[in-house]
């Protein structure tokens, strides 16, 4: 007989029901209290690592490397999008802004690092020239490097004057100023920079003392302030501050001249731009900036042209990343100003007293100064005027 409905439903209810399964819940539970009591440990022992300061200082130090090594890779696939190889880049026009300087086309050299990572890789070169001339990038701020090699006896750096004059200018002599084009033009050199600091009055003198091709350009005993990169015999480099180490004995000197603050003094960032004698807003606030260092075997000089404005320090930071052991500022402002094998690169901004000349074999120097160069090897030495 087919089960009536009431005899199904004692059925249904005298059947055994399964039991609700608790071992999925149980270990979601005992996860997550692992996990908590693990996040305990975990803040525990930071809690007790970044209690010593100088664990703090070590982890703050590698959050700030991994961003600016972030930060640098972003403007590295920025750049390399848009560089063009030397000597082509088109040419900014004269009163460049800091904001043009940055985004103007440049020379293809680049090169991406940190502060903290002063070691650089760039392009293999077919062939290394002893003046070189190279676009590259520090913690976003793009620069041009000129690297000068004085292991080849046909590179030699001098100063180039305003309307060739053969002075500079001083409080009580002056030959006034000259458009950078005109500087580049008459000394057809493979490199020309501009140099050292002059005053905005109607003397425009000079900053500091100066030779060039053992001879005496400008010259005051009462110098005493700044810092100045010398050249002796054999190349030998050399750059003192005067107020923190005395007067540079520039009777010894084939090529001195005298700018700052300083920026590195052996091999550590030194910034003391006020007891060096230096005042002036524009040169201590942020500002656009050329700097000249070298490294520690002292056979090279470097050469930054920035294109970008920036601190002091920042300034100094990225000198030091690129492996200079001494530098210094130069002059910079509207005065900033750089060309490449007669090409502008960067024109100036209003005319200039003095610029830094580089010839090398490509573009070799003038009769004259080689030959003061060997008699300055054998013992011809600047004579102080008076």
């Amino acid at each position: 007989m087919p089960p009536r409905s009431g005899d199904a439903e004692s059925l249904c209810l005298s059947m055994p029901k399964p039991k609700p399964s608790s071992s999925s819940g149980c270990r979601k539970m005992m996860r997550r209290s692992f996990l908590f009591l693990l996040g305990v440990a975990a803040a525990k022992a930071s809690a007790d690592y970044l209690s010593i300061e100088q664990n703090r200082s070590t982890f703050i130090k590698i959050l700030g490397q991994l961003w600016q090594k972030a930060i640098a890779k972003l403007d590295s696939s920025q750049s390399n999008a848009s560089n063009k190889p030397l000597p082509n880049a088109p040419l900014p026009q004269a009163g460049v802004t800091s904001e043009q300087k940055q985004t103007a086309s440049l020379p293809q050299e680049s090169v991406t690092t940190s502060p903290q990572s002063p070691q650089l890789t760039t392009a293999t070169p077919t062939r290394v020239a002893p003046v070189q001339l190279e676009r590259k990038t520090v913690a976003g701020v793009s620069f041009y490097q000129t690297t000068i090699d004085f292991a080849d006896p046909e590179t030699y750096i001098t100063i180039g004057l305003a309307n060739n004059a053969t002075q500079a200018n001083t409080a009580t002599v002056t030959n006034g100023d000259e458009p950078f084009e005109k500087l580049v033009d008459r000394n057809k050199a493979a490199v020309v920079a501009n140099g050292t600091f002059f005053g905005k009055d109607a003397q425009k003198a000079v900053l500091g003392n100066m030779v060039a091709a053992g001879q005496f350009l400008k010259y005051s005993r009462w110098e005493n302030y700044g810092t100045t990169l010398g050249i002796r015999a054999d190349n030998q480099l050399e750059m003192i501050t005067a107020r923190l180490e005395g007067k540079p004995e520039w009777s010894q000197h084939w090529f001195s001249l005298t700018c700052g603050p300083r920026l590195i003094k052996q091999g550590k960032i030194w910034l003391a731009a006020q007891s060096e004698g230096f005042k002036d807003p524009h040169v201590l606030n942020v500002a656009g900036r050329t700097a000249i260092g070298f490294p520690a075997n002292r056979q090279q000089l470097f050469l930054i042209t920035f294109l970008a404005n920036l601190s002091l320090q920042q300034e100094a930071e990225i000198m030091k990343a690129i492996g200079c052991v001494e530098a210094m500022n130069l002059d910079g402002g509207a005065s900033e100003a750089l060309a490449y094998k007669g090409e502008i690169l960067l024109p100036a901004g209003r005319n200039l007293t003095n610029v830094i000349v580089v010839y090398d074999r490509n573009h070799p120097a003038p009769e004259a100064i080689k030959t003061a160069w060997h008699r300055f090897q054998n013992g011809d030495r600047p004579q102080y005027p008076g």
